[in-house]
């Protein structure tokens, strides 16, 4: 592996959603101020859309670490997580009583796990907590389990809603809440934005402050060409500059180099298929282990 020749001390490309490795991108640093801001009025529902690949779970990561770290003086916020939301309403609610450390029988009726989580929702309400609700790839919910949710969030204090909920989810997820049936809950949506990938001028800054939260801690590895060429194959989407930078840091390696060219970008593309490589004409496939 690389790490020893760049003096990294972890991958700085891993696909798993570290926060440890958040860029305050453009288009990450509106969606995040937007769920601070939604957050602390008090907002039911919060939707934030984006493309496969473009870092909607590390945001959603990132977000409920700042949530844990405004508990640091005195409880202000309880939150779920609930990372595949394809359930039905009763393991919906399953869940949810599962994350607020709510007690019930896993056969209780569902009148009862609505009763239950709405008597929690008080509890936290009248220590001043607020209970907010992330939930990932929300475009895999079933209309009836929106509903559920919708149903949740009816109890309020004469200033706030009582339950959060933040929908993640890809551009389906607005296909989804487009439907006449879930009409309801798309007018509680007050806030929302949708997330983008890395703008050209800000890629090379996210390279580099991925290699310098792994460690590194020399000259820039990616050349200016290297650089204009990863965006062009990669169209800023974070998980494809993560792959085919990682690949790009073997080849460097490999051929005993301390930087990574342009060169090393292209054949590091040809290896991946769902690249943008046909703008450069780059359609022939490489055998470069070797």
């Amino acid at each position: 592996m690389y790490l020893a020749h760049f003096g990294l001390t972890e991958p700085p490309f891993s696909l798993t959603p570290d926060t440890g490795f958040f860029f305050s991108g453009s288009s990450h640093r509106q969606a995040l101020n937007m769920l601070r801001v939604a957050t602390l009025g008090g907002e039911g529902f919060i939707k934030v859309v984006g493309e496969v690949g473009n870092g909607k779970t590390l945001l959603c990561r990132q977000f409920l670490d700042e949530l844990d770290l405004a508990n640091a003086d005195a409880p202000r916020f309880v939150s779920a997580y609930l990372p595949n939301p394809y359930l039905d309403p009763r393991s919906l609610l399953l869940a949810l009583a599962d994350e607020l450390s709510v007690e019930l029988a896993s056969d209780a009726p569902q009148h009862l796990l609505v009763s239950r989580l709405n008597e929690a929702l008080l509890s936290f309400a009248a220590r001043d907590v607020q209970v907010v609700v992330c939930l990932d790839e929300a475009q895999a919910l079933p209309l009836e389990t929106l509903e559920v949710l919708r149903l949740l969030t009816n109890l309020e204090t004469g200033k706030r809603k009582l339950l959060q909920v933040v929908l993640f989810g890809q551009p389906e997820l607005d296909v989804h809440l487009n439907q006449h049936s879930v009409r309801q809950l798309r007018q509680r949506i007050t806030f929302q934005c949708s997330l983008g990938g890395l703008q050209a001028q800000e890629l090379a800054d996210y390279l580099e402050s991925r290699l310098r939260a792994a460690g590194y801690s020399g000259e820039r590895v990616f050349t200016s060409g290297a650089v204009a060429a990863l965006y062009r194959v990669t169209g800023g989407t974070p998980r494809l500059v993560n792959i085919v930078a990682h690949k790009a840091l073997m080849l460097a390696y490999g051929a005993g180099r301390r930087t990574v060219s342009a060169k090393q970008i292209r054949l590091a593309a040809n290896d991946t298929p769902q690249t943008l490589r046909d703008w450069f004409g780059w359609m022939r496939p490489a055998v470069w282990w070797g």
